[in-house]
């Protein structure tokens, strides 16, 4: 079986606004409109950037509901279900399907401390019982536990295991992946930082943080490493790398948010425990967006 990659390009992780009351909606559709003007082929809701962890089960059921109603097809939807809870990440996995989206993203599981076979068999339970692309997500910084090689080999073979979002950092265990995978397992830079590293081994694209603040521009570093122009590339992400740093300035998506309010796009308030950006940092943070011509 031959697989497709749920999506080639930049995918934004979009953050979750939060009003007084709850989510605010209408601030997620002016977001979910806003990156497909700007070029993104993708959204993902309720990854880490989204908060997904603090939000109710309902909650989620909601946003994933009104995200592919809002967007009419125009992108594609990846959707968090990761849980160090194999049955809730299948819970979530099948409101996900129900609802329309195009692709799940599920993390390694964190605190539980299981061996490469329990994360094998965790991916796989899943995979196995919902007819939707799964990307795996590996980001051991996180989560305490990553993705070997030999595990990523194992996890290929399954039909529905479409791709990686690989934040590691490890740009070798990329290589890795490419190698001993192929197109079994397609690769997504889960690092703006990483972006042409990765595309020049093969990735497909990013699954963006940035993409929350410069959709098009990561848009466009994607589209120039797709077209094998890594000059450009690097040029680009040379002008950018400092912003993309300052977004991980403290533990995302704090910066992210500070960022948008900054930018008079206030997506509400961080949940507990999640507090707002020290002042020393929202410096650091005013002045990557400043150099890269953003007005603050």
């Amino acid at each position: 079986m031959v697989k497709t990659p749920v999506f080639k390009g930049a995918c934004t992780a979009v953050v979750t606004p939060f009003g007084e009351h709850g989510v605010d909606y209408e601030r997620l559709r002016q977001s979910i409109d806003y990156q497909y003007e700007n070029g993104s082929a993708a959204i993902a809701v309720c990854s880490t950037t989204g908060e997904s962890v603090t939000l109710s089960a309902e909650e989620q059921e909601e946003i994933v509901r009104f995200s592919v109603r809002e967007n009419r097809g125009r992108m594609k939807i990846l959707v968090g279900i990761g849980s160090n809870n194999t049955q809730t990440a299948l819970r979530r996995a099948e409101t996900a399907r129900f609802a329309g989206a195009d692709a799940v993203l599920m993390v390694t599981p964190y605190y539980n401390k299981s061996t490469q076979k329990g994360i094998i068999e965790h991916f796989s339970y899943v995979a196995d019982r919902v007819d939707l692309p799964l990307i795996l997500y590996n980001v051991p910084t996180r989560t305490g536990i990553g993705i070997t090689a030999d595990s990523y080999e194992v996890l290929s073979k399954h039909p529905n295991i479409n791709g990686v979002k690989e934040a590691s950092g490890d740009i070798s265990l990329v290589g890795q992946i490419r190698s001993r995978c192929g197109d079994d397992l397609y690769v997504w830079s889960g690092n703006d930082s990483d972006i042409v590293p990765i595309m020049a081994l093969g990735g497909l694209g990013v699954i963006s943080v940035a993409g929350n603040i410069v959709p098009g521009v990561v848009s466009k570093l994607c589209a120039l490493c797709l077209e094998g122009d890594y000059a450009a590339a690097a040029e680009l992400n040379r002008k950018y790398a400092p912003l993309f740093s300052a977004l991980f300035v403290e533990t995302n998506p704090i910066p992210v948010k500070a960022a948008m309010r900054l930018l008079e796009r206030d997506s509400g308030k961080l949940r507990l425990p999640l507090t707002d950006i020290s002042d020393e940092h929202l410096a650091v943070l005013r002045g990557a967006l400043r150099n890269v011509g953003l007005t603050v």
